[in-house]
């Protein structure tokens, strides 16, 4: 979430250590040793204070843009689990570079390990809380893949309502609209579980390929490949307030830094199994 420029200048390696990049010695070593630069200029001094919020760093050759709370955008492949700890397939936390890692991001609500598409990640509980709340209605689409041919009848049906097992209350779409003979485009502001599967085998058809193409006013910028991710600029972005877009001079996120001895990962780089 975004949040008011407030804070006081800091030195470059307690920054270094608040946006994940290692220990305060591990910080410290990056700065003394050269691998840190602000607009062309090579920094030597720990010590060196700076206003950190927005402030565009380059750390061992790879761009950086500081955020007080990180919030990004996953193109979210097939094969992971939005799990910190998966049982059968990869963490997509695994496709995040270390320092976000570090800072503790998880997924706000979750895809199935087949599901792909538009996957929010965040290190701002209050902001998770604020997205995944039912009260709130944030509105998710997906483009649904079916077994078989859908007919007005069923995208009727996903409109009024569905009764799914697990609760007597009917759930409906937000919005439906057939997108060929068999695909459908489904906006749900629920977040039950599988319930874009089961509100399909509800109306007697069956999903086959399922991909979150929307949330909120974000979608995946036709040049994010599956893997990688990109900054988010805050709550607004998401509720359409603002335009959502990289910040000024901000490069996109195809690579991230590391700190401390573990080595930078592309974000596209990492494979299903």
């Amino acid at each position: 979430m975004s949040l008011p420029n407030t804070a006081k200048p800091r030195a470059i390696g307690q920054i270094l250590f608040e946006q994940g990049f290692g220990t305060r010695r591990d910080c410290a070593g990056l700065v003394a040793a050269g691998h840190v630069s602000l607009q062309g200029r090579k920094l030597d001094d720990p010590f060196e204070a700076f206003e950190p919020e927005g402030l565009s760093l380059t750390v061992q050759g790879q761009p950086w843009q500081c955020h007080e709370k990180a919030l990004v955008l996953l193109n979210k492949p097939a094969g992971f689990e939005c799990s910190q700890k998966p049982k059968h397939w990869p963490s997509v936390l695994m496709l995040m570079p270390p320092p976000l890692r570090r800072r503790g991001v998880q997924p706000v609500g979750r895809l199935d390990q087949n599901t792909t598409g538009l996957l929010l990640l965040t290190d701002d509980g209050a902001l998770i809380h604020r997205l995944t709340s039912p009260k709130h209605h944030v509105p998710k689409v997906y483009e649904v893949q079916c077994d078989r041919e859908v007919d007005d009848a069923q995208v009727q049906r996903l409109l009024g309502g569905v009764v799914l097992d697990d609760d007597p209350e009917p759930v409906r779409a937000e919005g439906c609209e057939r997108t060929g003979e068999r695909a459908l485009r489904l906006t749900l502001v629920q977040g039950k579980y599988h319930q874009v599967k089961r509100m399909v085998a509800a109306v007697g058809n069956h999903c086959t390929g399922l991909h979150r193409s929307r949330f909120g006013a974000l979608s995946i910028a036709p040049d994010l490949q599956p893997g990688q991710w990109a900054w988010v600029d805050g709550l607004a972005a998401i509720l359409g307030e603002a335009q959502t877009q990289s910040a000024p001079g901000r490069p996109k996120p195809t690579a991230a830094p590391s700190g401390g001895s573990e080595r930078s990962e592309r974000g596209g780089s990492a494979s299903p199994r």
